[in-house]
């Protein structure tokens, strides 16, 4: 439930309540009975501190395993020399040719 801002014509009193959205606006003040006006006010602004959470975040230790696992096998193949080797796609080189014999 929202904080509503009122403040009084009369009085020039200003004050809060606590109201449900679908509550009529009051109209009386608590003070002298005069007719009060609701404000518009900014509300309470939303803010994230720390560096942010993410579903990722509270993994489990057998996922962060198994995950480090995937990513050593997938960087590369090492060749007869030691050397890394990238795997490289040959999809595109098959399709310029096809392209080309037409």
């Amino acid at each position: 439930m929202p904080t509503y801002d009122y403040k009084c014509l009369t009085c020039d009193v200003r004050f809060e309540r606590f109201q449900g959205i679908t509550a009529p606006a009051l109209t009386e003040c608590p003070e002298c009975g005069g007719e009060v006006k609701r404000l518009i006010g900014a509300g309470a602004g939303l803010i994230f501190k720390g560096s942010g959470f993410y579903i990722t975040d509270y993994r489990s230790e057998g996922y962060k395993e198994s995950a480090k696992k995937d990513k050593k096998s997938s960087s590369g193949t090492e060749n007869k020399s030691g050397k890394k080797e990238k795997k490289t796609d040959s999809g595109s080189s098959s399709k310029s040719e096809s392209k080309a014999a037409d």
